[in-house]
């Protein structure tokens, strides 16, 4: 703890970590502040209806990456998920269209082009997605609007608010990127999980110790340590690396000797991050849409698929998440491409031919490592739902595992690595006893 401290006091005696701390600080609250300013002519008395439909589904995973704005009917209820959509779409678009590949490749030219593209269709989702939002508010809570106002009118000038706000948390992500700690984009969504866990927390111990049949303290505390051992598991998922070798050859110029070092290319265990639990958890909302055209001999079927704590529901779920897994890292992964960059680096896999050989080994061990990737992201994924059977509330059980836990070790282990970057610089230990972030250099390849 003495340590701990003294390392706190390091990072504040250093000037420019120091302004970045409070510049994200700063961002973070402005964040927040405006994410309960309620749009303007909306009564926030009567949104109690808009609140019990984000108490699950879709919804609810949209309020929770909005830090419950979506709910509150504010300015921000959008959020940075149009954004992530938009994200989504392109880094499709970079595997399938020649076009993107090949702007991808221009280094930071193609990627300012990219990033540009983005935020146009950014704001071509805002154009549709905030006038859904908008009729949702209007079918859930109907009365919320302020009596003598047009709701033609009121769509307008609300689309214009929620698209303009959502572009404005992309700018304060962008700001806290360049200016704070952290990638400012996953901190915002961070802060946004956070900001439901003290609330979560409260109804589980108010539960646990109002009712008798709850466990009481003993069952609080089983619950606590199975919290705790899920997330030393999720650190592990996310900065487990299989190191592969590789050997560069020696080039004499002169009478200096370049090259010849062994390097790894550090091939993640995790490599999909969270976008197959986000693609999964699209599919599993389909059963809502059909439910009213069913027919009485698959209504059970569906029931089922509906409730999240039913066997059918998290087999299909745990199987989705697996097969989105080996998908997601074939289309962000090209192990020809690594194998040629290899290749034109004088670099080679010992014991591995260069070119296609090369390829095929780096492929074959990406398989063998995504494989047991998956089974664990999977298993993590349904943590929640195996949580709601031990009588977890639903709000605490969200932080069981799922999108939500593995978002939050992500982005601390990222911010983590970022500040003790700026204190190895200045001579200063890093934030664990060890004085170094396990997987600090992770991100250097070899390629």
């Amino acid at each position: 703890m003495k340590k701990f401290i003294e390392t706190l006091k390091n990072c504040w005696k250093i000037e420019d970590l120091r302004q970045r701390i409070l510049i994200t600080i700063l961002f973070v609250a402005i964040y927040r502040f405006g994410s309960f300013v309620v749009l303007p002519g909306i009564n926030p008395a009567m949104l109690e209806k808009l609140q019990n439909q984000t108490s699950g589904g879709l919804m609810s995973l949209l309020d929770m990456f909005s830090g419950g704005a979506f709910s509150h009917a504010s300015i921000f209820a959008l959020g940075i998920m149009p954004y992530i959509s938009a994200s989504i779409v392109m880094q499709l678009l970079a595997v399938a269209v020649p076009y993107f590949q090949k702007m991808q490749r221009e280094g930071e030219s193609g990627r300012k082009k990219i990033n540009w593209y983005t935020r146009v269709l950014t704001v071509f989702i805002l154009v549709f997605q905030a006038p859904s939002y908008l009729m949702n508010l209007k079918a859930q809570a109907y009365g919320a609007l302020a009596p003598g106002l047009d709701w033609g009118s009121f769509i307008l000038t609300a689309t214009i608010i929620l698209a303009a706000g959502s572009m404005f948390v992309l700018w304060l992500g962008e700001r806290i990127t360049d200016k704070g700690v952290g990638n400012g984009v996953s901190l915002i969504i961070m802060i946004g999980i956070i900001a439901r866990l003290p609330q979560a927390f409260i109804q589980e111990t108010s539960s646990r110790f109002t009712a008798i049949t709850n466990g009481g303290l003993v069952m609080f505390i089983i619950e606590l340590l199975i919290l705790y051992l899920v997330v030393c598991a999720a650190l592990l998922l996310t900065q487990g690396t299989r190191k592969v070798p590789v050997q560069y050859a020696k080039r004499i110029v002169g009478n200096k000797q370049y090259g010849g070092a062994r390097q790894y290319i550090p091939l993640k265990l995790f490599a999909a991050n969270v976008m197959p639990i986000i693609f999964a958890q699209a599919l599993m909302f389909i059963p809502l849409a059909v439910v009213q055209y069913s027919t009485d001999a698959s209504n059970e079927i569906i029931r089922s698929l509906m409730d999240h704590r039913s066997l059918l529901y998290n087999i299909v779920f745990a199987v989705l998440i697996i097969a989105f897994t080996y998908f997601y890292t074939a289309i962000t992964l090209n192990p020809t491409q690594m194998a040629e960059d290899m290749k034109r680096n004088n670099g080679f896999i010992p014991g591995v031919r260069p070119g296609k050989d090369t390829a095929d080994y780096i492929e074959t061990v990406m398989s063998r490592i995504t494989f047991p990737g998956s089974l664990f992201i999977a298993f993590i994924a349904i943590m929640p739902s195996l949580a709601a059977l031990l009588n977890v509330q639903d709000g605490f059980a969200q932080f069981f595992g799922g999108t939500s836990l593995l978002i939050l070790v992500g982005v601390v282990i990222d911010t983590l690595q970022q500040i003790e970057s700026h204190m190895m610089m200045r001579h200063y230990d890093g934030l664990l006893n060890s004085g170094h972030v396990r997987g600090r250099n992770a991100g250097v390849s070899a390629y």
